[in-house]
C-alpha cells in the first residue's frame, strides 16, 4: 500500500494589500484575497503590520500569522472546505514547473 502525500505550503508572500502569493509542494501557486476575512480571528489581518508577517510553519506547511492565526494548506489549496464561512478569494493559480 503506498503512502498518500500531503500537499503543503512551500513559501507564502505579500503581492499587496490583502493578497498573498501560497507556492505548494506540489508546485501550484495560489494568489488569494484576503479583504473578505475580516470578522474574529481573521479582524488581526486588516492590520498591515500582521499580515506583513506572514509565515511558513516549516514542520506543519502552514501558513501562520501573528496572534495564533494559522491556515490549513488544504483548504487554501482548494481542496478541502473550511469551517469559517470567511475564505479568501481566489485571484489566480498556475502551476511552476521546476528543472532538475
Amino acid at each position: 500500500m503506498g503512502s498518500v502525500e500531503l500537499v503543503r505550503v512551500r513559501e507564502a508572500g505579500v503581492v499587496q494589500a490583502r493578497v498573498l502569493r501560497v507556492v505548494f509542494s506540489d508546485g501550484v501557486v495560489r494568489e488569494l484575497d484576503f479583504a473578505p476575512c475580516q470578522d474574529g480571528l481573521f479582524a488581526l489581518l486588516r492590520d498591515d503590520e500582521v499580515f506583513r508577517a506572514v509565515a511558513v510553519d516549516p514542520v506543519a506547511g502552514t501558513v501562520s500569522f501573528p496572534g495564533g492565526i494559522d491556515l490549513d494548506p488544504d483548504v487554501l489549496r482548494g481542496v478541502a472546505e473550511a469551517a469559517s464561512p470567511q475564505q479568501p478569494v481566489l485571484v489566480r493559480e498556475y502551476r511552476v514547473e521546476h528543472s532538475a
